[in-house]
């Protein structure tokens, strides 16, 4: 974490909730959401690039980094945990996004809580369209639970050399937290939130239809392992007209992770646009 950042705790009911912050209130709020297994420090580049003009709030979602272990009975409910951080905090209106599950759970938030956010950032979602055959909770949630129950018995060193080895671009600073992230990864959170995709989990079409902010929607290529296809693209425009696509070619699910030039640019671009226009900025 970079000097003069805030790392600090806070409860939503009765969960505590980790994050980290670079500003204190000062410049229009941007609250940025890791995906599964990741943690808030994943983001760290892009709050790096965006201080000097956002307050750059990334919160560690239960079960993931520093926040709050699965206890025995929990109901987990990200969207509503993101909703009462950003209340706790104060934040008026902030533009929120996210990667993945993060991305998941930012829509949620937009369609549950359409006060809150004055713009959404999707980056890659999990989103899939009903086909014959596949199973609830998308192509491959099987491979993804036994993955993520594998990180218990891999040791940071290890995962260290496996990220360097498989991202050589990845710079040393994002290799070493995403190899933490795995290893503060809470295995009952693994559990809870693949069940819940198997039973179904988010209908993101009518959570997305319900959306009634400006979204930027990024994209990167499905056949290197990317999430949303064109067929769900064409959706999205029918869903929410209001929706900005941008498509990051020659990359898969990790878009801000392994083009990032071209995230950030994407992201700047619509950024600019709701500050401009003043749907970025408190009222």
């Amino acid at each position: 974490m970079l000097t003069g950042w805030l790392a600090n705790d806070l409860l939503v009911g009765d969960v505590r909730l980790h994050y980290c912050r670079t500003g204190h209130g000062d410049k229009p709020a941007l609250v940025l959401v890791h995906g599964f297994s990741d943690s808030a420090l994943c983001w760290s580049r892009t709050a790096h690039d965006l201080e000097a003009e956002y307050d750059v709030v990334m919160p560690d979602m239960r079960g993931h980094g520093l926040s709050e272990r699965m206890r025995p009975g929990d109901d987990v409910d990200m969207a509503a945990d993101l909703a009462g951080l950003i209340l706790a905090l104060g934040l008026e209106r902030p533009i929120v996004g996210g990667h993945s599950m993060g991305a998941m759970v930012s829509c949620e938030l937009g369609a549950r809580f359409p006060d809150l956010a004055r713009a959404l950032v999707l980056d890659d979602p999990p989103w899939w369209l009903p086909a014959a055959g596949m199973e609830p909770g998308g192509p491959d949630a099987d491979g993804m639970l036994q993955w993520a129950r594998s990180l218990a018995g891999r040791t940071m060193d290890d995962l260290v050399d496996e990220y360097r080895r498989e991202q050589p671009d990845w710079p040393d600073e994002l290799v070493r937290v995403m190899a933490e992230s795995k290893k503060r990864l809470d295995p009952g959170i693994v559990d809870t939130l693949i069940d819940r995709l198997k039973r179904g989990g988010l209908n993101w079409q009518e959570a997305f239809r319900g959306v009634g902010v400006p979204v930027l929607l990024v994209t990167g290529s499905p056949d290197l392992g990317a999430i949303v296809t064109p067929e769900i693209e064409a959706r999205v425009r029918e869903l929410n007209p209001r929706a900005t696509i941008v498509n990051v070619p020659d990359v898969g699910h990790l878009i801000h992770y392994d083009n990032y030039p071209a995230f950030i640019d994407a992201l700047r671009a619509f950024l600019d646009q709701e500050v401009a226009t003043g749907r970025g900025l408190p009222d």
